[in-house]
């Protein structure tokens, strides 16, 4: 897993609320587990006028105009501001897989769904919540001004604006400390490595009669 410390990028603006994870990634991409490729069918009943299909070439598909990551200026955003509950509806992983596959980095919105919250957590993204006005202030903010970028630092644990305003966010310190270090649940585990080789070592001589044959 990609490591996060500090990210500067070009915000957009979903100003959406209950966006779910059949809206991040549709149900006909869940067939593939590889955790790439998923970022052309990102938001892809929104970003596109027909219908997606799996292994489809995006390049010639018709766009959306007025879906937000189809106009110019947000087609290289790595931060996306939403509205409450964002990520609601089934558990699928493939949903920050897309939004990391596509380039995303943090997701700010004033609520997210549970599930999905710990999943951004377990594949390097870095999703924050803010209330209710400060979140109105960035969507302002980023439609009043072409390119508008923020500052993350998760070590500080603030959000820096062009203006030079601090924004301070909140997250749980064993999750801070998984992305800082870019540890998922399979790198957290090697981390006991050798206490995990040498219990296995101890059990075989205890009871080598399980391992027999």
């Amino acid at each position: 897993m990609k490591a996060f410390t500090t990210h500067e990028g070009i915000v957009a603006p979903l100003d959406m609320a209950n966006v779910d994870t059949d809206m991040i990634i549709p149900k006909q991409f869940l067939k593939s587990i590889k955790r790439t490729g998923f970022g052309p069918y990102l938001f892809d009943e929104l970003r596109y006028l027909d219908k997606g299909e799996p292994d489809m070439d995006c390049s010639n598909r018709p766009l959306n105009k007025d879906f937000v990551l189809n106009q110019p200026e947000y087609r290289d955003a790595s931060i996306l501001i939403a509205r409450q509950n964002f990520g609601c509806g089934s558990s699928r992983e493939h949903a920050p897989w897309a939004l990391e596959d596509f380039g995303m980095r943090v997701m700010i919105a004033p609520s997210f769904a549970d599930i999905f919250f710990n999943n951004c957590f377990k594949n390097g993204l870095l999703p924050i919540e803010l209330s209710e006005e400060t979140v109105d202030r960035l969507f302002t903010a980023v439609r009043s001004n072409s390119g508008y970028q923020l500052k993350v630092d998760l070590d500080a644990q603030t959000i820096t604006t062009p203006e030079g305003e601090t924004i301070s966010f909140e997250v749980d310190a064993f999750r801070k400390h998984c992305l800082l270090n870019g540890l998922d649940d399979i790198a957290l585990t090697l981390e006991d490595a050798d206490a995990i080789r040498a219990f296995e070592a101890e059990h075989r001589q205890r009871a080598p009669w399980l391992f027999a044959g």
